[in-house]
């Protein structure tokens, strides 16, 4: 069975550590006076692009996106994505692996989570200004390698996530300690989703794998998102479907028997129910 396209951060055009990988480039050398398309494809790293000056079409994961001033785009490990930037785009694009900067401090680490949830936010100029100089302080950093500059790229990067967490208009308002249970939680599950969905389909085993009832996962997924967690399974099964039907050239029943269905027929009814269309007819109308 063909894989969608893995994309891995260039070891040899990034500052490569021990402790993993990172890059960061100027979007105006990046297009080089030309437009830029990306086709279809996911990356094993975190990728944000920052655009002071932007315009093209950004597909996140089946989610079209019109690329505007004063945006920036998150897209996490495994989201796959599709990307047409015009030449006059200027900003920045910063990559880095999960073995860079994924802090084990619990809460650096939601605050990663919770700033690259949401997969595009649009700022105000005098906000976004305030987040576009620490990219350029990093950017800075980056090509002149002063002594213990990577350590003050990943200080920076704490800043940066902190200010668009600030700055998002849709910050969960709930009281700091409930928000951040039920916000580590949610993480929590969304991370097991993309990690077992393949074999691992019931609530009642993610509420299991999580030390948590039924009642409580199904709680706190509908206080963050508005949906049970029998819901969010399900999408994150369409998700995969989709991702394998538009990016591969599998057959259908291949596809079916890689997300864990023996019963090819019920498959096809399960994507149809959730989509309008038939594997087939959805493959045929959006590849």
């Amino acid at each position: 069975m063909k894989h969608i396209p893995l994309r891995h951060i260039d070891k040899t055009q990034s500052e490569t550590t021990p402790s993993g990988s990172f890059r960061i480039r100027a979007v105006s050398d990046l297009l080089g006076g030309q437009d830029l398309v990306h086709e279809l494809h996911k990356h094993d790293f975190f990728f944000i692009l920052a655009l002071q000056n932007g315009a093209g079409t950004h597909v996140i994961d089946f989610t079209h996106y019109n690329v505007g001033d004063h945006s920036i785009f998150f897209v996490r490990p495994g989201q796959v994505h599709q990307l047409e930037l015009k030449a006059n785009c200027t900003g920045y694009l910063v990559e880095f692996d999960p073995s860079f900067y994924y802090p084990k401090n619990k809460i650096l680490n939601q605050r990663l989570n919770r700033a690259s949830h949401k997969n595009v936010c649009s700022f105000e100029v005098g906000r976004f200004e305030k987040l576009h100089s620490l990219l350029t302080y990093m950017f800075n950093e980056y090509t002149t390698k002063s002594e213990g500059y990577l350590e003050v790229i990943k200080a920076n990067l704490d800043i940066f996530f902190i200010e668009v967490i600030r700055q998002s208009q849709n910050r969960i308002s709930t009281s700091k300690n409930k928000s951040s249970y039920v916000q580590d939680r949610l993480e929590d599950f969304m991370e097991m989703l993309g990690d077992r969905i393949t074999h691992v389909k019931q609530v009642s085993q993610y509420a299991e794998l999580l030390n948590l009832s039924v009642y409580q996962l199904n709680t706190i997924t509908k206080e963050t998102i508005g949906k049970s967690a029998s819901e969010l399974i399900n999408e994150q099964i369409v998700l995969e479907a989709k991702r394998h039907l538009l990016a591969t050239p599998n057959q259908i029943k291949a596809i079916a028997e890689h997300l864990g269905y023996e019963d090819f027929s019920y498959f096809i009814r399960f994507f149809k129910k959730h989509t309008g269309y038939s594997p087939e007819a959805f493959r045929k109308n959006f590849q």
